[in-house]
């Protein structure tokens, strides 16, 4: 294990303050400097996954739109019902009338497995497949998402509503604070950490019979430098680009959500300051447009919180 990383572990082991982005250990080994650490999302929280402490949090109280890292909560929906996930299912039209766009190439009047649309809702962000699950719940739909909600209350996430199984709703709300609950419960399923992060998936369908190809919309998958053991990502207007995920670093798996970024890739870089940080105390640098759009989303925070204060 990197000797950074293990004297952070040993530090969250002591009793230790935390606020929005800074976290402070009271044992003789300090936490790295949250100063060191910059990042791209607007807000962020990071923690060992078995540690009730964070390590770092930005803005990690706040409920915003959480886009498509709805459908973790989806997946545990789905398995906590205990229906058979080989179950052959009717690829259902939409009736719900997404505000978002909903294309998909999954073609209604077909049939899939019902593993097979778990695993592209997790790992290729799959819309439709997602609202399929729903609808196929005991009860419908409305009985699917009293049960996301009823899950995030058990689970304490006092911050959070979900409106839909999809993400596609802005509606759909929590705190990253929040979310590192949904994280440490989702990583109990063995069949969440195995789906999503898969590097693809051949979906076979019946009635008519075809076959589609997914991919995973996390590209660290790929990547020999990292060991994911959970991954969603997530993106409407409202939320920008999200990120959540669980990785090895130093020997250790290390829960990271982030929230509200600008561009496709800038959550994975914010995922390597993040492993940078911990291994050597400096998190490097961001790039200037995903700068600029943190800055102003900060900004705009800073200012409500200031209008509020009055």
């Amino acid at each position: 294990m990197n000797k950074t990383f293990r004297n952070v572990l040993l530090a969250l082991c002591l009793p230790f303050g935390l606020s929005a982005g800074h976290a402070t250990g009271s044992g003789s080994t300090p936490l790295p400097d949250p100063a060191e650490l910059q990042l791209a999302s607007v807000h962020a929280a990071v923690a060992p996954l078995d540690s009730g402490g964070m390590l770092y949090a930005k803005f990690a109280d706040r409920s915003v739109a959480i886009a498509s890292i709805t459908k973790l909560m989806t997946a545990m929906v789905v398995l906590d019902s205990g229906q058979p996930l080989d179950e052959w299912l009717p690829i259902l039209k939409r009736q719900d009338n997404p505000p978002k766009n909903s294309f998909s190439r999954l073609r209604p009047g077909s049939e899939a497995r019902r593993g097979d649309l778990l695993g592209i809702t997790l790992m290729s962000s799959e819309n439709l497949a997602a609202y399929v699950l729903a609808r196929h719940h005991p009860g419908g739909r409305e009985a699917f998402i009293a049960a996301m909600n009823d899950k995030a209350r058990a689970l304490d996430m006092h911050q959070t509503r979900f409106v839909d199984p999809s993400g596609l709703w802005p509606e759909n709300r929590a705190s990253a604070g929040d979310l590192l609950k949904m994280v440490r419960a989702a990583y109990a399923y063995p069949e969440i950490r195995e789906m999503s992060t898969g590097t693809s998936r051949r979906v076979h369908f019946r009635g008519p019979r075809y076959s589609l190809d997914f991919g995973n919309t996390n590209a660290l998958v790929h990547s020999s430098r990292w060991d994911l053991k959970l991954s969603k990502t997530g993106y409407i207007n409202e939320a920008g680009r999200c990120l959540v995920m669980v990785a090895d670093v130093g020997g250790e798996p290390l829960a990271m959500v982030l929230l509200d970024s600008f561009g496709t890739r800038t959550p994975l870089g914010d995922a390597g300051r993040i492993r940078r940080w911990l291994e050597t105390g400096s998190g490097g640098a961001v790039a200037g447009a995903a700068l600029d759009y943190e800055r102003r989303r900060a900004a705009a925070l800073a200012g409500a919180d200031t209008v509020g204060g009055q």
